[in-house]
């Protein structure tokens, strides 16, 4: 038998093995796929096995995460830190093999991958991401970054609409580095997929300005090879390599049908696997000539050392540059980044502009900017109402691939997963904008960052009712409490320019979680505040207005509500009741305080508690108890201007006076 035959047979018999241990799991792909994976990784694949984190590594992504075993068999054969132990313990608890690949559990995987199409997106988000810190760093004879980006993906990646959202904007990027196989095998979870999905996917490649190369036999080495080197000749535009699979192959009566897909094949079809196949071995045995044949660590370390000299001499060209770059992939802020962000937050409060935070928000990117040159900034086609542009900035394209901003087109979704791609690469600090209700286009990417723990900055504008004329279709309700659920998501919803810059300093010293930031499109007066009160807001929620001694209420707001609660406050206070205004645009920065710090600002002797902010009100249960009141939003709002709709739907110092006064 052919030694390639018997190096994929080890992944189709570890796959099988292991999803039968398990009881649970998805074969298929993993035997339908081998053959490709084989010769991608033996003959082409730049990857050290001892270093998962080798910055010139080629990135592989298994968009189709549920054929997982199949990422673990090949980290597992290469010579990964992944025993064989591991490949037993495959969907067990805290094992390094979860059912579907997740970053940070298993040395070698890229990005978690499950939900289809998103890992396509991120591989992307990836290689536009090599091409811009290539265009950046790279300088004439020395070439340090330049590698490929590949992804395997299956007919339900390219059902799901974020493939066209990307995969549109790869063609027109140019992304020539980017190397995708299609897993074409005509089977998806509920059969043969004629009934469902006949796209003319070459084609449709074809009109994305993809390279494409149809009719692989996904089972034939040779034309497989000859399709990745023709794929690689090709450096102007993505490449989609269309792979002709049987699902299970070697699998004698399953192959071919949607059985195998998503459970085990039993001990009687593994066994006849097994003989169909040629291999005479036990479960989970790999004979130790193929381990030598699959073993990559002798040719990674030779790679890789031979990269290193390269830098080396980069090192001693551009010293600078080369120290910028390392800053950069370690998520090391610039020495003087707190320093000037929380001097710009001082000059904010000295200006005490009356303008929109949007506009805050714009004017701290500009002055970040300056400070970040890793900064990648872009908008799913609002750029001008985001406001998420600055002085100098360039767009990145195929002429000018050193840019900072992506104009991502209408694409939230595609968006989001890109910008997760990016910041898993390295080396960048990603932002995009959309408004606040489009975070339903983009939820699930949004919930992978944070999944991920990935420092992605989410910018969310026209953040209530106040964004007026447009009406409820454009009006967010629910989404602020959705992302304020969304477990290691950090959400800010500021009140004005200090508030503003004070948020975008947070995001940005957070490298372990994504954050979202939430500005009005409605001018907004800045609050005074003294320089302990500056340092409050970091806390996520502060006394922004005080009485002397105990309050008797206090009233709790956010964003566009505060000056409404200051305004209350004031005419309550001059009836003669004691007000505390507590001003919390993150509420999840303010849970994380110490018990001290929260009591002095909430105390649990005061129970009267008015929360006021235009968004659904359940989650403020949890800060004003069933004793308190909330001023929110219970139902879908209007069209009309601003100023009309905060009045039909509460939100007035008046309905917040008479509230207080009922309590």
């Amino acid at each position: 038998m052919p030694i390639r035959q018997q190096l994929a047979n080890a992944i189709r018999a570890l796959s099988m093995d292991a999803v039968q241990k398990a009881n649970s799991g998805h074969p298929g792909m993993p035997m339908g796929m081998a053959d490709i994976a084989e010769v991608l990784w033996n003959d082409f694949l730049h990857h050290n096995p001892a270093n998962p984190h080798w910055l010139n590594r080629d990135r592989f992504v298994l968009s189709n995460g549920h054929g997982s075993m199949l990422q673990y068999a090949l980290l597992h054969l290469t010579g990964y830190d992944l025993s064989i132990e591991d490949i037993k313990q495959f969907r067990q608890l805290h094992s390094k093999t979860p059912g579907h690949p997740e970053l940070g559990y298993t040395p070698g995987v890229e990005t978690t991958t499950g939900p289809l199409g998103q890992g396509l997106a991120n591989a992307i988000g990836m290689a536009l991401a090599e091409r811009t810190l290539a265009a950046q760093f790279n300088r004439p004879k020395h070439t340090i970054i330049d590698h490929y980006t590949y992804v395997f993906l299956g007919d339900g990646c390219l059902m799901e609409g974020i493939s066209h959202e990307v995969c549109s904007l790869a063609g027109t990027q140019k992304l020539g580095k980017l190397i995708a196989f299609w897993d074409d095998n005509g089977i998806s979870i509920d059969g043969h997929i004629e009934g469902w999905f006949t796209d003319n996917t070459p084609k449709r490649f074809a009109a994305y300005d993809w390279h494409v190369i149809p009719n692989i036999d996904g089972h034939n080495p040779e034309q497989i090879k000859q399709a990745i080197i023709q794929a690689q000749a090709v450096n102007d535009k993505p490449s989609l390599i269309c792979c002709k699979t049987i699902i299970g192959f070697g699998a004698p009566t399953m192959a071919g049908t949607h059985e195998v897909h998503g459970a085990p094949l039993g001990e009687k079809e593994i066994q006849a696997a097994r003989e169909k196949l040629n291999w005479h071995y036990p479960a989970f045995e790999i004979p130790n000539d193929i381990y030598a044949v699959w073993n990559a660590r002798e040719k990674g370390n030779a790679l890789e050392t031979q990269w290193q000299t390269q830098f080396n001499e980069y090192q001693k060209t551009y010293p600078e540059l080369a120290q910028e770059l390392l800053r950069r992939l370690n998520k090391e802020l610039p020495s003087a980044f707190l320093e000037k962000s929380t001097a710009f937050i001082n000059l904010a409060q000295q200006k005490a502009e009356n303008i929109a935070t949007r506009k805050a928000s714009q004017n701290t990117i500009a002055s970040l900017a300056t400070l970040l040159p890793e900064f990648i900034g872009g908008s799913a086609d609002l750029t001008g109402s985001n406001l998420t542009t600055w002085p100098g900035f360039q767009g990145i394209s195929s002429a000018t691939p050193a840019g900072n901003y992506i104009y991502y087109g209408v694409r939230e979704f595609g968006m989001s997963a890109i910008m997760n791609g990016i910041a898993l690469y390295s080396g960048f600090i990603p932002f995009g904008g959309t408004f606040l209700t489009f975070t339903d286009y983009a939820r699930n990417a949004v919930r992978m960052a944070a999944l991920m723990k990935q420092r992605v900055i989410f910018v969310y504008t026209h953040d209530s009712l106040g964004l007026g004329e447009d009406g409820p279709t454009h009006q967010p309700i629910e989404h602020i409490a959705m992302l304020r659920l969304t477990p290691q998501l950090s959400v800010w919803r500021p009140c004005d320019t200090t508030e503003s810059a004070v948020a975008w300093q947070q995001a940005i010293l957070q490298n372990n979680k994504p954050s979202c930031l939430l500005f009005s499109r409605q001018n907004l007066p800045s609050q005074p505040r003294d320089e302990k009160t500056i340092q409050h807001i970091a806390r996520g929620g502060y006394t922004l207005v005080d009485c002397v001694g105990t309050p008797s209420i206090i009233l709790i707001a956010t964003g566009s509500e505060v000056p409404l609660a200051v305004t209350a406050a004031k005419q309550l206070t001059e009836e003669n009741r004691k007000v505390r205004v507590v001003s919390m645009p993150s509420t999840d920065h303010f849970d994380a305080q110490d018990e001290a710090y929260k009591e002095s600002v909430l105390p649990k002797n005061v129970t009267a508690r008015v929360a006021i902010e235009a968004g659904a009100k359940d989650y403020w249960y949890k800060y004003v108890g069933l004793q308190g009141k909330i001023i929110g939003m219970d139902r879908y709002g209007e069209s009309a201007p601003a100023s009309a709709l905060f009045k039909a739907f509460g939100f007035t110092v008046e309905n917040i006076v008479q509230t207080a006064k009922e309590l």
